[in-house]
């Protein structure tokens, strides 16, 4: 457990995750405030249906902005268990997502701190304030949980 409160962003993103396992996901949830106000949440869902953008921001994403009927959410945060991939990087940015926390580094597949390090481009239109750490502990130990189970 962390040694800091996890705040209602971050607690929903963890219970996305897994939830998302429990359906044979990859355990990675994700979560959009406005405020105090939770408008989304929602686990990876990649295999069933089968879908390579069912990443768990890019869903949580979809969800706001269809809830808030609009395609810019300026003035809410994206809480995710996993550092996003470049997708999804890519997608926070053009949502103009205002603050990104996330849980767990990823150094393989990560591209907010590692990798192609999206919002450090200059093509990059937006860049959310980002914070990462926070329920990093219940996040990582959920995903090597996931995986050494798979691996037998």
């Amino acid at each position: 457990m962390s040694k800091w409160p996890i705040p209602q962003g971050m607690q929903a993103a963890l219970e996305a995750a897994r939830a998302a396992e429990r359906a044979g996901e990859v355990p990675i949830g994700a979560a959009v405030m406005q405020g105090e106000r939770l408008i989304a949440s929602a686990g990876n869902a990649t295999r069933h249906p089968p879908d390579p953008t069912g990443h768990a921001e890019i869903r949580a994403l979809r969800i706001a902005a269809e809830a808030l009927g609009q395609d810019r959410l300026t003035d809410c945060d994206l809480y995710v268990t996993l550092e996003p991939c470049a997708m999804c990087a890519g997608a926070i940015s053009h949502a103009r997502i205002a603050r990104l926390y996330y849980a767990a580094s990823d150094p393989k597949g990560g591209a907010v701190e590692h990798g192609a390090r999206v919002f450090e481009h200059p093509q990059c239109l937006h860049k959310p304030a980002v914070y990462s750490g926070m329920g990093e502990t219940e996040a990582a130990d959920m995903l090597r949980g996931f995986f050494r189970e798979r691996r037998g």
